[in-house]
């Protein structure tokens, strides 16, 4: 796998799975706050971050993310009583797949952003684009 540079602007591209339910409406209130974080996040919903496969994590980095965060349900998970493990357990395995292929596995972050969670969701995305534009 090639490295990747960082995307447009010097930022790097990031990749956020996010949960409809729970982080969904946590980022569009960023947004509709106008809180600034980099433009080169992208966010794809999904129901439930316990059902992420961490081969997607890894499709995405080799796609030409420079890194992935997990925006994972916490405790308010409709779906499953231990999300919040299950999540843990596949970003351990995605960053271990990357060990495995001599990759950094802090390109891939997990944290809990609920549905007000707008100023976490923005520290999170301005501190992973610092983290990753050191990697």
């Amino acid at each position: 796998m090639a490295t990747v540079a960082p995307s447009g602007e010097g930022r790097p591209k990031i990749l956020v799975f996010s949960t409809n339910n729970i982080s969904d409406p946590g980022i569009d209130l960023a947004g509709s706050q106008h809180m600034n974080y980099p433009p080169s996040v992208k966010v794809i919903s999904i129901p439930c971050s316990g059902g992420i496969n961490p081969n997607w994590v890894l499709h995405a980095l080799e796609a030409g993310f420079d890194g992935v965060f997990i925006a994972a349900d916490g405790g308010d998970c409709a779906y499953l009583p231990d999300c919040t493990t299950r999540t843990a357990r596949i970003v351990e395995r995605a960053q271990g797949m990357l060990k495995e292929r001599g990759k950094d596995p802090r390109r891939v972050k997990m944290a809990a952003i609920c549905s007000v969670c707008s100023e976490p969701f923005v520290s999170h995305m301005r501190q992973f684009t610092e983290a990753l534009s050191k990697l």
